[in-house]
């Protein structure tokens, strides 16, 4: 815990060096990286403090046992569909998803089902897809949706392979 708190810190630290150096060798974008960040800030104050009282209701209401049934290691097709839909019903920002995904995958969430939720998240709406449809026609809709949702669900499954054989040489 205090090993992932102190990359926590680093990573902050990082930013801010990042950040100072940016104002110091390009001084004229210092007003939009300023603008820029405070909306950022903004935006996160504001949504936050929803998203902790959601993890809360969360960890309350649903139990480890659910999760690992209907999203774990054996849920199979059925907890990547749920997963896809999890993923694609939310319309918020995708730093939302975030505290989810860690709350799941501590509930027993397979690495598979955490990589769909969250890319869904980021790659599938079904706002989204409506304009799609649209704009764009169906056949487009269809296709990169199918796509996506292909190459979402293989990148799963590669991760959670890669995330069991490490964990597996840890041990």
């Amino acid at each position: 815990m205090k090993k992932q708190k102190n990359k926590g810190f680093l990573f902050l630290g990082l930013i801010i060096i990042a950040f100072i150096l940016t104002l110091i060798f390009v001084p004229e974008k210092s007003p939009l990286i300023m603008k820029t960040s405070f909306d950022y800030f903004k935006q996160m104050v504001m949504v936050f403090p929803a998203v902790i009282i959601l993890m809360g209701l969360f960890s309350v209401w649903v139990s480890k046992e659910f999760v690992m049934t209907h999203l774990g290691g054996t849920s199979g097709l059925r907890g990547i569909l749920i997963a896809f839909f999890l993923g694609a019903i939310p319309t918020g920002p995708i730093f939302v998803a975030f505290p989810m995904a860690q709350a799941l995958r501590k509930k027993g969430a397979s690495y598979t089902n955490i990589v769909i939720f969250l890319s869904a998240w980021a790659c599938i709406k079904i706002p989204q897809e409506l304009m799609e449809l649209q704009f764009l026609g169906a056949k487009f809709m269809v296709a990169r949706l199918g796509l996506t949702m292909i190459f979402i669900t293989l990148m799963g499954m590669i991760i959670n392979k890669l995330m069991s054989t490490e964990t597996q040489t840890n041990n």
